[in-house]
């Protein structure tokens, strides 16, 4: 990577933004569940990381140019291919969403969705006390965990290989301008 030019804008305030909240409304609502005296937490932060995840997909289609889903939500083939790259330690590096990060932010996205709407619906009168949707709604949960254990070690992979820090860039907004063979 080259350090001679400035580093560019890639992460804008809102993305930022709704990735802390995010990142602290799942926490929240984890920690809640663990009987650590802030049980009345659990609902609210449920309710926040839902319209994180609405104002997401919002600017997921109007937002900044890094933000937007066309920018990075690849097709099949162009996955595999960067798997393959990756496979052979030979994938560009991207200065938004690799291919891989892209449908992860996907999946991140609809399991926190999922969850909000499995916690929403409990809370119905239709839905009260339903076992079927209790158990959904925790099996949603572990899988968000290991979803986001995957993610954290796609970030630290990431920023390894390609000798940049991607949580900074994450609180900064910015990363390292790209260089020749990098996909902008």
């Amino acid at each position: 990577m080259s350090g001679l030019t400035a580093p560019i804008k890639v992460w804008d305030r809102l993305i930022r933004l709704l990735h802390l909240v995010l990142v602290a409304s799942v926490v929240v609502a984890w920690s809640s569940t663990l009987g650590q005296g802030f049980v009345k937490a659990h609902e609210p932060a449920g309710y926040i990381a839902l319209a994180v995840v609405a104002i997401r997909v919002i600017w997921g289609f109007c937002g900044s140019h890094y933000a937007r889903f066309s920018q990075f939500v690849c097709g099949k083939g162009e996955v595999l291919h960067y798997a393959d790259q990756l496979r052979t330690g030979k994938e560009p590096r991207y200065i938004g969403h690799n291919p891989l990060g892209g449908w992860m932010v996907l999946l991140l996205l609809g399991l926190v969705a999922s969850l909000g709407l499995t916690g929403w619906l409990y809370t119905t009168d239709y839905f009260w006390g339903m076992a079927w949707l209790d158990t959904l709604h925790h099996a949603l949960a572990w899988a968000l965990l290991v979803l986001i254990a995957l993610h954290l070690a796609g970030v630290a992979f990431t920023s390894l290989r390609h000798r940049e820090n991607l949580v900074a860039a994450m609180f900064s907004g910015r990363k390292p301008a790209p260089d020749p063979g990098d996909s902008v």
